[in-house]
């Protein structure tokens, strides 16, 4: 996501040409591609042998036109403010997209938490956010978990907060439920990829009973897809994850694969399919390839490898720019991740509602709600899409640019 190039970088190509086809005045095109606020902040803390360490952190806020700075805080080795950055601004997009009152933020720490306790960590978490303390807040900018951080981040979060300004919930989203975390949570992108990947079958005339899927990354978002694309009749033939993947033409017994991983948090070692590498698994024929693992998996390297009729970005920018315009000369969809994948930030800005009324949906209302949120944004691109002509993914950014937009004109205008 660092990259600058727009032929690498489909969210900056994407970018360029909505606001190319929506007319945008230069200014105002500038203004939003621009943060609003970027903080870097060194993380002092004890190790367990009573040592002092120190470590980076960062916090971007996009833009908060439509509402408070929305977005995960995640911890790894490779983040940097650059890429820091280029994920804070999806989120501006994202959230508008599916018209929740948000703008984008993102955060993240340099460090491998592989390397560290739990005790560690939580020293770590704790004086991460006592170090943004003065940026964010429930009205202003509100984190979630992102890669190698969850709910239990997120509770020490929240308590640290609490600590200094009152018990807060809405601090936070992706917590404990026990805490004020919401139902159907867990599950939620997942989820919106399949009631994704169902309205793509309508639009493309695909017999979802009947439809072959293939899925790369067998995670959180991976694993849930096919659990509810297969309650939906769909025919899971292939997944994959680090240790490789599985094949069954058949259809593999999702139920059982999705308790096996659950359990072992890995897909080797199960009974059923076919061992298959993961440039096979990318290769093979379907209906419905949805990449759900890493960034840029399809590439200029392998794009001609590629057998479906439908890509499903459930990872963030699995193909990358010059990928999607091969696959689009040769008429196979992409059903863009700014879309796709939008299902966590959906429920999270559930949960925040719950924490700000202090009162409890029930699992039925989120998934109903959710599921209202993601097809109304799907039909919105979709519309726009037969109508101009253009990609999925330039229909998708032209919805989400516009509503900032609108918004912005109405505030500084």
């Amino acid at each position: 996501m660092a990259n600058n190039n727009s032929s690498s970088n489909p969210t900056l190509a994407a970018y360029k040409k909505a606001v190319e086809l929506l007319g945008m005045k230069l200014n105002i095109a500038k203004a939003l591609e621009m943060p609003d606020r970027e903080l870097t902040v060194e993380v002092p803390f004890k190790m367990d042998n009573g040592d002092v360490n120190s470590v980076v952190g960062y916090r971007v806020q996009h833009n908060n036109t439509r509402g408070p700075f929305k977005g995960g805080i995640r911890y790894h080795q490779h983040v940097d403010i650059e890429e820091v950055r280029a994920l804070a601004t999806l989120m501006t997009w994202k959230t508008s997209l599916v018209d929740i009152p948000y703008g984008g933020g993102k955060g993240g720490i340099a460090i491998d938490p592989s390397n560290y306790s739990k005790n560690e960590l939580e020293r770590i978490s704790r004086k991460f956010f006592r170090a943004i303390d003065p940026i964010v807040g429930p009205n202003v900018d509100i984190p979630a978990p992102d890669v190698n951080t969850n709910a239990q981040v997120m509770s020490w979060f929240m308590d640290e907060y609490s600590q200094r300004h009152g018990y807060t919930p809405a601090i936070v989203t992706g917590k404990p439920v026990e805490l004020g975390g919401s139902l159907g949570r867990e599950e939620a992108t997942g989820r919106g990829t399949a009631i994704i990947t169902k309205e793509a079958a309508d639009k493309w005339n695909i017999d979802l009973n009947k439809s072959e899927v293939v899925i790369q990354g067998f995670g959180n978002v991976g694993s849930y897809a096919a659990k509810f694309l297969n309650e939906y009749g769909c025919k899971i033939i292939a997944v994959s994850d680090v240790s490789g993947g599985l094949y069954d033409p058949n259809g593999l017994d999702i139920n059982n694969l999705f308790d096996h991983n659950k359990k072992h948090r890995t897909i080797d070692g199960f009974g059923g399919g076919k061992k298959i590498t993961n440039e096979e698994l990318l290769a093979l024929k379907c209906d419905f390839l949805i990449p759900a693992a890493l960034g840029s998996a399809i590439n200029s390297s392998n794009v001609n490898s590629i057998n479906c009729k439908v890509i499903v970005e459930a990872a963030n920018g699995p193909v990358t720019g010059e990928a999607a315009d091969k696959l689009w000369k040769r008429k196979i969809a992409i059903i863009p991740d700014i879309l796709t994948n939008a299902g966590g930030v959906t429920v999270s800005y559930f949960e925040w509602v719950q924490n700000l009324q202090q009162f409890k949906w029930t699992k039925q209302d989120v998934n109903k709600k959710l599921q209202e949120k993601m097809i109304n944004a799907f039909n919105e691109v979709y519309a726009v899409k037969i109508e101009k002509k253009v990609p999925m993914r330039i229909a998708s950014f032209m919805v989400a640019i516009d509503r900032v937009q609108q918004s912005y004109i109405l505030r500084e205008g």
